[in-house]
C-alpha cells in the first residue's frame, strides 16, 4: 500500500499537489513545475522525500505524503516535516494516510529521529480529527511565520 516514490512517479506527485491545493482552496498557490519536484526529489543534493499510497486493488497512485528532515537545538536530533501529506477523496478511510503517517514513524523510530511535525489548516476538521485519533497533539502555543515574495526579497535585499 505504501511505496517509496520513485523518478517515474513526479508527475503524478504534481498532479496530487494541484489536486491538494485545489482542496486547500488555493489552487493559485501551487507553482512547482514537475521540473522542481525532480530536482528537489532526485536531484544530486535532494532536499525532500515521498513515499505514495497505492490502491490495494489496481496498484494506482491514490495520496502521497513529501516531507524533508528538520532539526530539534532541543532534542539535539534530526526530526520529520511532513509538509503534504494527502489522499484522494474517493480513497479516504481506507487506511491511506495513517499507513503513510506509519511509514513516517517507523523511520523516526529506526533512525532516532524523535518528532514527526506538520501543519493543519485550523478549518480542516477532518484531518484534525484523523490526526488527533493517532494520538497527534496540536502545538497551540506557537505561531508559524512566512516571508514570501516581495517580503522575502526587500528583507533579503537588506531593505
Amino acid at each position: 500500500m505504501i511505496r517509496t516514490a520513485t523518478p517515474a512517479d513526479v508527475p503524478t506527485i504534481h498532479a496530487l499537489i494541484r489536486e491538494l491545493a485545489e482542496y486547500e482552496r488555493v489552487p493559485h498557490e501551487a507553482k512547482a513545475t514537475a521540473e522542481q519536484l525532480h530536482e528537489a526529489l532526485f536531484g544530486d543534493r535532494p532536499a525532500a522525500y515521498a513515499h505514495i499510497a497505492t490502491d490495494d486493488g489496481t496498484g494506482e497512485a491514490v495520496g502521497f505524503a513529501l516531507w524533508f528532515l528538520n532539526f530539534s537545538t532541543w532534542r539535539g536530533v534530526h526530526g520529520i516535516y511532513l509538509e503534504d501529506l494527502y489522499v484522494r477523496p474517493e480513497a479516504r478511510g481506507g487506511g491511506h494516510g495513517k499507513a503513510l503517517l506509519t511509514e513516517l514513524a517507523r523511520i523516526c523510530v529506526r533512525r532516532g529521529y524523535e518528532r514527526l511535525e506538520w501543519a493543519v489548516l485550523d478549518w480542516n476538521r477532518p484531518a484534525i480529527d484523523f490526526y488527533e485519533a493517532l494520538g497527534a497533539r496540536p502545538q497551540d502555543e506557537w505561531t508559524v511565520y512566512r516571508l514570501t515574495d516581495g517580503a522575502l526579497a526587500r528583507l533579503g535585499a537588506g531593505s
